[in-house]
C-alpha cells in the first residue's frame, strides 16, 4: 500500500516549524498510543505511521531528502521504522519533558537554592533620600559540621544501588522503556547512610543572617531589591539562590506620594485667605515661603516644582503640590464675634461683589425651585 505524504498525516503544511512539527507528533502519539486504544487495532497503524513521519521530518537532513525525491529519498535511511531503540529515542525526544522531568539524562542532584523574599518597611523619607539598612533573615544555610554534604564528618555518601548514581531507572511501558526518577534516593543518586547529626542529612540548617541592603534613592511601594546569593543555600554544592526585599512605605503625617509628586493639604486662616501674605511650607529638603494671594479659595492648589522625588528608574525630579484648604475659626470670644457680625454686615452691602461663587449658587437654587413650580 503506497504511504502517505508525512506533512499529510501530521497535519502540517510544507513550510512547517520545528516546534510545530513536534507538537502535532505529540498530539497524534498520545491520541493513538496502542496502550490508550486496546480495542483499537488500527490505533497502532496509525501511531508507528505518525512516528515514521515525525523521525523524517524532525531531522533536517532526512526532511530535505524527502522535501527533494519523497519516499525514496528516506526508505533506506529510516530502515522500516522497525527497531525498538529508534521507537525510545522518538520517545525521549518528545516526550521526554513529561516523564522524565525534562532533558534526555537523569536529574542533577545539585540544585539550586530558593529565592527568598523580604518585607521592608521604611519611612518617607528613606524611600525619597534612600538608606543603608540592616536587616536579620532567616535562611537555610550549607550545614557547617557537615560542609553541605549531608553525610557525617569523616564520611561521604555513596552511589545509589537501584539507578547506580544516575538518579534515574528505566521503566518498561508497552513499546517504550521510560526514564523515571529513582524512588530510592528521589534522583540524588547518592545515599547517605550515615547522616550528619546536626542537619539529619539534609546538608542545610536554620540560620539568621545579618545583611546590609542599599535603599536607592526614589523607592517606592512594591519595588524590589535584589541580593544575589543571600537566599537559602543549594543542595549538595549547588548555587545559593537570590534575596528579594520588597519595599513597603509607611503613611507620612502629612504627605502623600503618587509616583514622582508629593501632596498634602495645607490650611490657613480666612484672613490669610482673603487678604494673602507669605507662609511657611514644609517639604520634605525643608521649609520654604509660599506667597499666598488674596482671595485665595479653598481647593486651591500650588505647585512648588523641583521639591517632589527623583525616581529610582531615571527621569526629572517631581513637584510638591499644596491644597489650600480655608479653616472657619472655632472657639471665639464675644469680641470676636461682634467683630465678625459687623464685617458680614459690612459684605453684604456690597451684595455679590463679595462672595460671586455663593451669589451664583443661591441663584442656580431658586431658578431650580422656580421650574419646578411651572
Amino acid at each position: 500500500m503506497a504511504k502517505r505524504d508525512y506533512y499529510e498525516v501530521l497535519g502540517l503544511s510544507r513550510g512547517a516549524e520545528d516546534a510545530e512539527i513536534k507538537k502535532a507528533y505529540r498530539r497524534l502519539a498520545m491520541k493513538n498510543h496502542p496502550d490508550r486504544n486496546p480495542d483499537d487495532p488500527s490505533a497502532e497503524e496509525r501511531f508507528k505511521e505518525a512516528t515514521e513521519a515525525y523521525e523524517v521530518l524532525a531531522d533536517n537532513d532526512k526532511r530535505q531528502a524527502y522535501d527533494q525525491f519523497g519516499h525514496a529519498g528516506v526508505d533506506a535511511a529510516i530502515g522500516g521504522m522497525g527497531g525498538a531503540s529508534s521507537f525510545s529515542d522518538i520517545f525521549s525526544d518528545v516526550f521526554g519533558d513529561i516523564f522524565s522531568g525534562g532533558g534526555h539524562g537523569g536529574r542533577s542532584s545539585v540544585q539550586r537554592g530558593t529565592d527568598l523574599r523580604y518585607g521592608l518597611e521604611l519611612t518617607l523619607d528613606q524611600a525619597v533620600s534612600g538608606d543603608n539598612v540592616e536587616i536579620v533573615v532567616p535562611v537555610l544555610a550549607a550545614c557547617e559540621p557537615c560542609d553541605g554534604s549531608g553525610a557525617k564528618p569523616g564520611t561521604s555518601a555513596s552511589a545509589c544501588p537501584d539507578c547506580g548514581g544516575a538518579g534515574q531507572i528505566r521503566v518498561a511501558q508497552g513499546f517504550f522503556s521510560l526514564q523515571q526518577t529513582c524512588p530510592r534516593c528521589r534522583g540524588a543518586g547518592q545515599i547517605i547512610s550515615d547522616p550528619c547529626g546536626q542537619c539529619g542529612g539534609s546538608g542545610r540548617r536554620e540560620k539568621r543572617k545579618t545583611l546590609s541592603v542599599r535603599i536607592p534613592a526614589g523607592v517606592d511601594n512594591g519595588d524590589r531589591i535584589r541580593l544575589s546569593g543571600e537566599g537559602e543555600a543549594g543542595f549538595n554544592g549547588g548555587p545559593p539562590g537570590d534575596l528579594y526585599v520588597q519595599v513597603e512605605v509607611r503613611e507620612h503625617p502629612i504627605f502623600v506620594r503618587e509616583g514622582r509628586d508629593l501632596y498634602c493639604e495645607m490650611p490657613i486662616s480666612f484672613v490669610d485667605a482673603a487678604l494673602g501674605g507669605e507662609l511657611e511650607v514644609p517639604t520634605l529638603g525643608g521649609r520654604v515661603k509660599l506667597k499666598i494671594p488674596s482671595e485665595t479659595q479653598t481647593g486651591k492648589v500650588f505647585r512648588l516644582r523641583g521639591k517632589g522625588v527623583t525616581p529610582v528608574r531615571g527621569g526629572g525630579v517631581g513637584d510638591l503640590m499644596c491644597k489650600i484648604n480655608v479653616e472657619t475659626p472655632v472657639n471665639l470670644s464675644d469680641h470676636q464675634r461682634q467683630l465678625l457680625k459687623d464685617l458680614k454686615a459690612s459684605l453684604g452691602e456690597g451684595g455679590a461683589k463679595h462672595s460671586p461663587r455663593e451669589s451664583s449658587w443661591f441663584r442656580g437654587v431658586k431658578d431650580f425651585f422656580d421650574s419646578l413650580k411651572t
